[in-house]
């Protein structure tokens, strides 16, 4: 048998050389494409079970657009409001990303299912009066208009990097589909006080709480003689305030629908937990820190698990509370189609729920990591302990807010709460230094305090930015879109 010449050779390895190329490009090229696909499947499956749910019911074709926006909503909520929950965890190596990524897909499902009721009440007609909307027609058309004014606004934000308020984003385009409907007096102008009201407490409010937990570890476990007997102390206290709260928040929203429970007693139920949950942590801290080296860098193995739960624990609360933005408007287009009538009280038909739920998850999954680098390793540094405070305080306080049926904004509370953190790291620093300073008799140099800054101000103007003008544009965008679907419709 003759073998080829070794030019043939040469040109083969040549040629497959190219089809490996072409092969890689083809690669490269199509990779981009695959999370846009998905989603796209993902609002086409939701438009088609719509559908389906809706039969031959009149109106049946606006409640299948209106499920087709809202699920491209929802993905746009979790490709950025979640990396503010889950973003802490990961700066501080607590859990991978991918790890972050499915925790957060399953307590964003389960929270949004067992305690998103209340919120989404608050957001479908809390805002917009219907009785000062003409008809049913313009009320369907004005909350369309805001859930893709919203969506749109937020997709953009999320592609330019900007963490924006998915809440900002749904309230202002309420608002300005309003507007356009019905004129200034259709706004319930005293919810959108309370509301921008919780816009400025929720981040001053978690960046308080975070900084006391930070304070109050510090105080008593870091800077004490003995570390790891402090911690056996602490960490267990920490777990137990932890799971009080937790079970606080589902005895309230997750039980009501079996049977009614007072606060009171919600209360004494998130007592009760929060001491076995001490009881049990405090054999297992124990273990855990056996042999530990009495050190600073020890104790951030402790507090590991504890990050992991509160930040399960905030996307709970999260998916409870920004389940809404995504789904109700979409419930009072729902109601007003199959009712031909408008109403203040809106019942959440359970599909509804769930195609928020999974919507969030899947937008998560899919776009979520861009924003979690940002969150949690960007403002400023986080290890397991400063995230620990971060999402305690983000949980405790969203959850309180979705316990009053207030739709503050994660995204400020997330972020306040990192802020809050590094702020005072920086302040606690340049204490310890002036004290330093003091004791050798020597005052601390200008420029050594401005290498002490521990939180990128950037950062800080950037998300301030994105937060003011997030309610005007979706509002403006709203009340554009509600005009030119108007003009068609009519």
């Amino acid at each position: 048998m003759t073998k080829p010449p070794v030019n043939q050779w040469k040109t083969l390895d040549k040629d497959l050389k190219r089809i490996g190329r072409i092969e890689e490009a083809g690669q490269f090229v199509a990779k981009p494409l695959i999370a846009p696909g998905l989603s796209m499947a993902f609002i086409v499956l939701t438009a088609l079970a719509a559908g389906v749910l809706m039969g031959a019911q009149p109106g049946a074709w606006i409640v299948i657009g209106a499920a087709a926006i809202g699920a491209y909503m929802a993905l746009n909520i979790g490709a950025n409001d979640v990396a503010n929950n889950m973003g802490p965890a990961v700066g501080a190596n607590a859990l991978t990303l991918g790890g972050a990524l499915l925790i957060a897909a399953i307590f964003e499902t389960s929270g949004a299912l067992l305690a998103g009721g209340d919120v989404v009440k608050t957001v479908s007609t809390g805002i917009l009066a219907p009785d000062a909307v003409p008809d049913a027609a313009h009320f369907v058309w004005a909350m369309m208009s805001a859930l893709l004014a919203s969506a749109l606004w937020l997709h953009l934000a999320t592609w330019m990097g900007a963490p924006v308020s998915t809440t900002h984003s749904i309230v202002g385009g309420v608002v300005g589909a309003g507007i356009a409907a019905a004129g200034w007096s259709a706004v319930n102008w005293g919810a959108i006080s309370k509301i921008a009201a919780s816009w400025v407490i929720s981040p001053v409010l978690g960046g308080l709480i975070a900084a006391a937990f930070l304070a109050l570890i510090k105080a008593k476990v870091i800077y004490v003689e003995d570390k790891i007997a402090a911690a056996r102390r602490w960490v267990p206290i920490l777990i137990g305030v932890m799971t009080g709260a937790f079970a606080t928040y589902l005895a309230i929203k997750g039980l009501k629908r079996v049977m009614h429970v007072e606060p009171m007693t919600a209360l004494l139920i998130g007592l009760s937990l929060g001491l076995a949950a001490w009881a049990v942590a405090r054999p297992l801290v124990r273990r855990q820190s056996r042999d530990m080296e009495n050190r600073k860098k020890s104790l951030k193995k402790l507090f590991t698990l504890p990050l992991v739960v509160s930040a399960a624990l905030l996307s709970f609360a999260h998916g409870a509370n920004d389940v809404a933005n995504a789904v109700g408007p979409l419930a009072a287009i729902v109601h007003a189609v199959e009712a031909g009538e408008l109403a203040d009280n809106v019942t959440v038909p359970l599909w509804v729920m769930v195609v928020g739920a999974l919507g969030i998850s899947v937008g998560l999954m899919l776009f979520g990591p861009r924003l979690i680098q940002l969150v949690g390793s960007e403002i400023t540094k986080l290890n397991a302990m400063r995230a620990f405070c971060v999402a305690l305080s983000a949980a405790i306080t969203v959850i309180v807010a979705s316990w009053l049926g207030l739709p503050v904004s994660s995204t400020h509370i997330a972020v306040g709460g990192v802020f809050g953190v590094g702020f005072y790291r920086e302040w606690h620093s340049e204490r310890r230094m002036r004290m330093l300073g003091l004791q050798k008799g020597k005052p601390v140099p200008p420029e050594e305090r401005s290498r002490r800054l521990l939180v990128r101000r950037a950062h800080m103007a950037t998300v301030a930015a994105a937060w003011v003008i997030t309610v005007p544009a979706s509002a403006l965008l709203s009340g554009l879109l509600f005009l030119m679907l108007n003009a068609l419709a009519g």
